[in-house]
């Protein structure tokens, strides 16, 4: 007999990342600054939680077990990437134009069919995607109906005139 999955709830969701980071400071700075994040809450001098728009938080930093540690090395087992969704090509595009301003780089941007993604790191190398959703009507499938998901060059360009 299977077993029931919460997973397969269409109510399912990951609620929020909690980060080992190097200098508490520093990351709350750039998940505030950088990133548009608001700080809700910190433990003491070690841990503090961040948010978009008004839950209690979405991002946990904290120095418990990586003050003043170096950044995991490259090809070991890790988080690739937290992803951030924004409601809207138009929110992504503001996303994008204030890195410009602010002179955050990218490392990489991205047509997914399914998604538009911008890539980057925080000052501790964790990965980052700030995406949107294209709408499910518009989902590249095969003749049978099949996802066909693939990564393309996303036109930065166009998407900075929105």
């Amino acid at each position: 007999m299977p077993l029931p999955s919460y997973s397969q709830s269409n109510q399912t969701r990951i609620g929020h990342v909690h980060l080992k980071v190097s200098h508490l400071e520093r990351s709350i700075a750039f998940y505030q600054e950088v990133m548009g994040f608001t700080l809700t809450q910190r433990f003491g001098q070690h841990a503090a939680f961040l948010s978009a728009g008004g839950y209690h938080h979405h991002i946990g930093l904290n120095t418990w077990d990586s003050l003043g540690g170096a950044p995991a090395a490259p090809g070991h087992p890790g988080l690739y990437h937290a992803a951030i969704l924004v409601p809207s090509r138009a929110d992504l595009a503001l996303f994008l134009r204030h890195l410009l301003s602010v002179g955050h780089p990218l490392d990489g941007a991205a047509d997914h069919g399914v998604s538009h993604a911008l890539y980057l790191r925080d000052p501790d190398e964790n990965g980052l995607e700030v995406y949107w959703d294209v709408p499910e009507t518009d989902w590249p499938r095969d003749q049978f109906g099949a996802l066909q998901m693939f990564s393309r060059a996303l036109d930065l360009q166009a998407l900075a005139r929105l």
